[in-house]
């Protein structure tokens, strides 16, 4: 009796979370089929000559997808052995994110908008592929920003404060009659400034402030080459390695080590 529960969350695991078998691919491909068709209703809808006439279609449409993901997200967490933790993951909670505004929708109107989140499940695709190699390009970009996550930290502090300091000098310099009409309007002006934006809804017009503005413009052109250059610098020391593209059966994570027979994450057995 115990044997049937077993076999039926082993196969429905095969199905959902392995692109290996036949079945498996097929149901990876529609879903991703599903996603495209899904977000792509979502686009349509929010333009209003196609939502007057297709509207009802469109909504309908939505429903039916939801529903469908719904069943998906509960099989899910079904067949691992330690569904909370799968829910807690990165694409459990992008499963979860995927269905929840049609939900919303209903208390809040045009929350289905943020359906768009779906597109977020085609990463699912380097798997369904087996482009295992993209699996592990991804992997090496991920541990390179983690590693870089405390110098960017530090970065950013620095060039708060700098912001700060040289709206506060813009505010004092060009005053309300120019258009800095506060400090914190200075400060909106000084990161469109150093970032090379540049809206020009607010631009100085005594000498004094135009020679702090082209400090500031020279100055962002430097700035902005830091964080990439942090992120290269801890690239370059990821040590590359090959990654399959098996799904941990206990909590649905990937991305393991190609000679992996546990999971890095639960420590099931893979």
């Amino acid at each position: 009796m115990t044997n049937g529960p077993s076999k039926l969350r082993n196969t429905i695991h095969e199905i959902i979370f392995e692109a290996d078998t036949p079945a498996g691919k097929a149901f990876d491909v529609a879903l991703l089929v599903l996603i495209i068709l899904s977000v792509i209703a979502v686009m349509l809808e929010s333009t209003k000559t196609i939502e007057v006439r297709y509207g009802n279609l469109l909504r309908t449409f939505e429903w039916i997808v939801t529903i469908i993901f719904t069943i998906e997200y509960l099989l899910r967490l079904y067949c691992v052995g330690k569904p909370a933790r799968y829910a807690r993951s990165f694409f459990g909670i992008v499963d979860l994110l995927a269905i929840l505004p049609t939900y919303l929708s209903v208390l809040i109107p045009g929350a289905q908008s943020l359906l768009v989140i779906r597109a977020l499940r085609l990463l699912r695709v380097f798997r369904v592929l087996k482009l295992a190699h993209f699996v592990g390009e991804a992997s090496e970009l991920r541990a390179a920003l983690s590693a870089s996550a405390r110098k960017i930290i530090v970065f950013l502090g620095a060039v708060l404060t700098i912001v700060v300091i040289v709206g506060s000098m813009m505010y004092l310099i060009e005053g309300q009659e120019n258009g800095f009409t506060s400090i914190p309007v200075s400060i909106y002006w000084a990161i469109v400034t150093m970032t090379t934006v540049g809206y020009g809804d607010i631009a100085p017009q005594t000498a004094l402030g135009k020679i702090l503005a082209s400090a500031i413009m020279i100055m962002g052109y430097g700035i902005i080459a830091v964080p990439t250059g942090i992120v290269s610098v801890e690239l370059a020391g990821v040590t590359r390695r090959r990654i399959n593209t098996q799904a941990c059966p206990e909590c649905g994570a990937g991305g393991h080590d190609g000679d992996a027979v546990h999971c890095k994450y639960c420590g099931g057995k893979i």
